[in-house]
């Protein structure tokens, strides 16, 4: 089975910047997509940014020009670089990817557990 495990997280002042990180392990064929989504009590989770095998990117217009989204193939990993974090930013972090067991399978996707952030001062 697949397993994504995310790391980073905590409570960060206004304004800070850390890194999201997020490694898949398991047995597979290939990671499409991957992608980090949050949720806050009473909300749907949301997408925040989501990146192709081929680099290409996508962001939530609330983070557009302060989160970047990156990854790593040769490590199965994928990040979210957190700049100018705000208080609404606070949330638990998911990381999500899409997975191909075998050449011309489905793919599938699998999430992490979650990670906390927590904008305060």
């Amino acid at each position: 089975q697949v397993q994504l495990v995310e790391s980073g997280g905590g409570s960060v002042q206004p304004g800070g910047s850390p890194r999201l990180s997020c490694a898949a392990s398991g047995s597979f064929f290939r990671i499409n997509g991957m992608g980090w989504y949050r949720q806050t009590p009473g909300k749907q989770r949301e997408l925040v940014a989501a990146i192709t095998s081929d680099g290409s990117t996508n962001y939530a217009d609330s983070v557009k020009g302060r989160f970047t989204i990156s990854r790593d193939n040769a490590k199965n990993t994928v990040y979210l670089q957190m700049n100018s974090l705000k208080p609404e930013d606070t949330a638990v972090y998911y990381c999500n990817a899409e997975i191909r067991k075998y050449f011309g399978g489905r793919a599938y996707d699998v999430w992490g557990q979650g990670t906390q952030v927590t904008v305060s001062s």
